[in-house]
């Protein structure tokens, strides 16, 4: 091979080896567009374009369920304040701790909804007609008691559903939901022994339902 001949091989070899060393290049390139578009996209917030679910939809949803939450912390406050009775202090000691918390879940779906691009719907107005669960005061102590576990057990069962509908699509508002879920839980269970301990006729037993298929 003449010296031209080879510098000419030499030079498409540097050329090749050249094209296979900046093909992180493309990588750098996308790289700048994610940017550019997340400047242009800043005023979404958390949402991406690839989020799975109707953003609206979702949104909705979560207004729903913080309408839940809201109607419970006035409906677990008025019986804070309205608890009378023998068993009533302890009992009060119970709804404050739930309204707190009910309120906390509020304040949470609040944040969700403003990362989703939306707004926290809380026109005292329309709670009620949003809520999943309806605000009964109850006339007595038992009454306030077997209201509370009703509306827990009415999320329970809603926020189950809304979970499977977040599904892998919205894991952020999936685990969110399953962790107010389990306090939800804990909410009806507390309910459940209060009612059975200031009224026992109310909460049917294993051994109670036994004993009265018998009779």
């Amino acid at each position: 091979m003449s010296g031209s001949g080879a510098h000419f091989a030499a030079d498409q070899w540097m050329t090749r080896t050249t094209d296979v060393k900046e093909s992180p290049v493309s990588h750098l390139t996308q790289l700048k567009e994610i940017r550019e578009r997340a400047r242009k996209q800043i005023m979404e917030g958390a949402v991406t374009p690839d989020y799975a679910l109707d953003r609206d939809q979702a949104i909705g949803i979560l207004n729903e369920a913080l309408a839940t939450e809201l109607v419970c912390v006035a409906r677990y406050r008025f019986h804070y304040f309205m608890a009378t009775g023998i068993h009533s202090q302890a009992v009060k000691g119970e709804f404050k701790e739930h309204a707190d918390e009910e309120q906390e879940h509020a304040d949470w779906l609040c944040e969700r909804i403003k990362q989703l691009g939306g707004k926290p719907e809380m026109n005292p107005a329309t709670l009620t007609a949003r809520s999943h669960s309806e605000y009964k005061e109850g006339s007595s102590l038992a009454d306030m008691i077997r209201e509370d576990l009703v509306a827990e057990r009415i999320a329970i069962e809603t926020y189950r559903e809304i979970i499977q509908f977040f599904g892998d699509k919205d894991p952020t508002s999936r685990t969110l939901l399953e962790k107010i879920l389990a306090k939800e839980e804990e909410h009806a269970d507390d309910m459940a022994d209060l009612l059975f301990a200031v009224d026992p006729g109310s909460i049917k037993t294993p051994d109670s339902a036994k004993a009265s298929r018998h009779n």
